[in-house]
């Protein structure tokens, strides 16, 4: 798997294909499944490194093409790499660029060389290629870093999705060719959009390179939630299961539950930060929305089984009252409860797998959504 990498399934669910396992490396171990906070410019937003590891986090995302524009990754590498530039001690993870600069589809040109786009910052025109990606994320210094992958919209026809799915694999070969093993891990995507034999074909075409770790790519780009259960369903049985599997961009309870059920380990999404923002927090699974006039005089914690330092310090009725007055305060308080609340979730999946409670336990979870 390459050098301090190692990944092993500790327990197995018999109803379903949820495992339990344990991803080793150089910055520490990651008990799976596990949901993973997106610091995207080397911060989890609104939250010091010490508030993070109190949430019970355990890796941590950042964002190439971001850290790229700001401040550069020849100032990150200067500082020592992102784990000493951010003060984070724990894992880290480093996405390759390539959804953030798909996304700028008004702004960037696709061939097969790279993408060349205008930096929505300053204006000036960047070539970003597979090789470059993976300089930069070199430079970055995370333990895990992805392939440079191109990421087809959604809807989009089948020839668009199968000349993105082969282009990726091109991509993916010339990583490779550029990639320095010591001491971090180079992960492949697997794309396919919504299309079942283009993802499978992917999946095996990937699985044969052995490389440390797989990712499920281009979900969470606008297709229903039905959707996105079927093209994991049908990717991750044909990636190994001797290493680690990670659904990009997807943290919602629900959507967890049932990709783990399907055999994925690792997660990531900004929606704990972004909803704390919006005055949104997850109670039991449910979002609640601290703005409610509900909210102005209950004097009691947002949960009474949380351990976080919100839940154990304050009252809900605070958390309105900082809403309400604009108080920057809210926004990491309420942060740090919605980043606890997937962590427990998560610890709580992987308990339940190593009793073999994984089915029935979170069985109205597996149940099909409410129409």
């Amino acid at each position: 798997m390459g050098h301090h990498f190692t990944f092993n399934t500790q327990a197995k669910c018999s109803h379903t294909e949820a495992r339990a396992g344990r991803f080793e490396t150089p910055h520490g171990s990651v008990e799976t499944p596990i949901f993973m906070p997106v610091g995207t410019l080397a911060t989890v937003k609104t939250l010091t490194p010490a508030q993070l590891r109190s949430t019970g986090a355990q890796m941590v995302l950042a964002n190439t093409y971001h850290l790229h524009l700001q401040p550069g990754e020849r100032i990150v590498a200067k500082a020592g790499g992102l784990h000493e530039f951010m003060q984070w001690t724990g894992p880290m993870l480093t996405d390759s660029g390539g959804f953030q600069v798909f996304s700028l589809s008004s702004l960037r040109t696709i061939a097969e060389k790279g993408v060349t786009f205008r930096s929505p910052r300053d204006g000036r025109t960047i070539e970003l290629t597979p090789e470059k990606s993976i300089q930069i994320q070199h430079a970055l210094g995370a333990d895990v870093i992805m392939a440079f992958d191109e990421c087809p919209p959604y809807p989009a026809t089948w020839e668009e999705v199968e000349l993105a799915t082969a282009r990726t694999y091109r991509w993916l070969e010339r990583c490779i060719a550029v990639h320095d093993p010591r001491d971090r891990a180079l992960f492949g995507i697997v794309q396919g959009g919504v299309y079942p034999d283009l993802r499978a074909e992917a999946a095996r075409s990937l699985a044969k390179l052995d490389l440390p770790g797989y990712a499920i790519g281009g979900v969470s780009v606008g297709e229903p939630p039905e959707l996105i259960e079927k093209i994991v369903k049908v990717t991750a049985p044909h990636l190994p299961a001797d290493k680690p599997r990670y659904l990009m961009g997807v943290g919602t309870p629900r959507e967890m539950v049932r990709a783990i059920a399907a055999g994925v380990d690792l997660f990531d999404c900004v929606i704990p930060t972004r909803w704390a923002r919006h005055g949104a927090v997850l109670v039991g699974g449910d979002r609640w929305n601290i703005k409610n006039a509900r909210f102005t005089e209950d004097f009691t914690p947002l949960d009474g089984d949380c351990p976080c330092y919100t839940c154990q310090n304050f009252s809900r009725a605070y958390l309105n009252h900082l809403w309400r007055s604009r108080e920057i305060l809210v926004y990491t308080l309420l942060s740090i409860h919605n980043i606890t609340e997937l962590m427990r979730f998560t610890r709580r999946i992987r308990e339940a797998i190593a009793g073999d409670r994984f089915a029935e336990e979170f069985a109205s979870w597996l149940a099909a959504a409410p129409s």
